[in-house]
């Protein structure tokens, strides 16, 4: 009798210490639900083109937000939900960014959740400041390097020819150096740029981008911001066309804000980069300037001196190559060669909304620069135009680069235009109150 009841009280210890174990992580669960109230349900359509890791944006505008709280992204599947990693972009009109991972056929629509909530940890996309320069990495790894000071040229070389506010060197997925600054053929030339050559301020000629004239340069004024993020990383900087032939003296016709985003994409393993490039122009002062029509102008890329015409190419998105590339317009333009790890290369997007777009380019032809035929590859919006920016206006240029090793196909490049030009459809189903 005594062993029964000693049973009973164990069973009955046993039942009260799984209802206090219950009781303790349903109050838990209720806890962590509470913490992530819903905000809105959100669908995505990848509408006529397959996606493959495609950034995707949503205004944030209608929804109500708690600046104090982070937000919490997960898309909703059959059986279960999985964490998305998100990133609000902050601005007068705020916007929520996330990677659509993975492939999403053509006609294909995918469900999201917004909440309010702890969000996943961590920035993989990270910029370093140093006192003359910036790099941007993701995952560690090498991916852009923007020089906020002035770079002197050569010994021997005027010092006419130092300037700021470029990128080099641009690095593939392997590490190799895809730009070159200050080619002895073009001591004027810096990497990745985004020079105008024959402009007219207050009826004087100023190129801003032949420096051996010593009309004008340009030049970084200051950062804007610097980002690190789950889904993206970069900076802001504003850079200043300096005009050396007023008869005021020194003064700045024209300030540019450049937006450098280099996306959590891609890396060593996966051979590729991805990242945008926005310029945003307007006068410095009541005057307006003049971007003359011209064959060069607009942005810019000197490639490493390893790429000449025995070992690198072109191919745009109409099908013209190097032999008859110059001159045309494209879409998109894929620009390559060997490296000392093997072949790499960009390919170059314009943005329909871009001027004169499909845009006109400049490709050096094969046999430049005394027959070696050495790469540089250029967009130029205003090669068989003027462009004439007035006071009080923004003019924007968006263009957006995949970087990457082995070989990439016209449909990859046309897919990846399509992700830039063309981007899927996010909408929000339902807004909770």
């Amino acid at each position: 009798m005594k062993g029964k009841k000693q049973n009973v009280i164990k069973m009955c210890k046993s039942v009260l210490i799984t209802l206090l174990f219950i009781l303790f992580f349903s109050q838990i669960s209720f806890f962590v639900i509470a913490q992530n109230i819903s905000l809105a349900t959100i669908t995505v359509e990848a509408g006529n083109f397959t996606r493959i890791n495609t950034p995707v944006s949503l205004p944030l505008d209608d929804i109500s937000l708690n600046v104090d709280n982070e937000l919490f992204l997960e898309e909703i599947l059959k059986e279960r939900s999985v964490e998305v990693p998100c990133q609000i972009e902050q601005g007068v009109s705020p916007r929520l960014w996330w990677i659509l991972s993975g492939k999403t056929k053509p006609g294909e629509k995918r469900i999201f959740r917004l909440s309010e909530g702890k969000t996943i940890e961590g920035t993989p996309v990270k910029v370093r400041k140093g006192s003359d320069a910036l790099q941007i990495f993701v995952n560690n790894q090498k991916v852009l390097q923007y020089f906020h000071v002035p770079v002197s040229p050569p010994e021997g070389v005027d010092s006419i020819f130092a300037r700021s506010a470029f990128i080099h060197p641009l690095w593939s997925p392997s590490g190799a150096i895809l730009t070159r600054i200050q080619p002895p053929d073009h001591y004027h030339h810096y990497g990745i740029w985004n020079p105008w050559t024959k402009t007219n301020f207050e009826g004087r000629e100023v190129d801003f981008w032949n420096l051996g004239k010593e009309q004008g340069t340009v030049r970084f004024k200051g950062f804007v911001s610097l980002i690190n993020g789950q889904v993206y990383g970069g900076f802001k900087a504003i850079h200043e066309h300096v005009d050396f032939t007023s008869p005021e003296g020194e003064k700045n016709s024209m300030n540019e804000e450049w937006d450098i985003r280099v996306w959590n994409l891609g890396g060593g393993d996966e051979g590729f980069w991805l990242w945008d490039f926005t310029s945003k122009l307007n006068c410095a002062s009541s005057s307006p300037i003049i971007l003359e029509q011209y064959r060069y102008a607009g942005f810019g890329f000197r490639a490493t001196e390893y790429w000449t015409n025995k070992n690198s190419g072109v191919l745009t998105s109409e099908g013209k190559t190097r032999k008859d590339g110059d001159a045309t317009r494209a879409r998109w333009s894929n620009i390559y060669g060997a490296t000392e790890t093997g072949t790499s290369g960009i390919v170059f997007m314009s943005h329909p909304y871009n001027r004169e777009h499909p845009e006109p380019m400049r490709i050096w032809p094969e046999d430049s620069n005394g027959g070696r035929g050495d790469m540089f590859f250029q967009f130029c919006p205003i090669r068989e135009r003027s462009w004439e920016l007035k006071p009080g206006k923004d003019y924007i240029l968006r263009y957006r680069m995949y970087v990457y090793d082995g070989t990439v196909t016209p449909e990859t490049a046309e897919r990846l235009w399509q992700d830039f030009a063309n981007p899927p459809k996010v909408r929000v189903d339902k807004i909770m109150e």
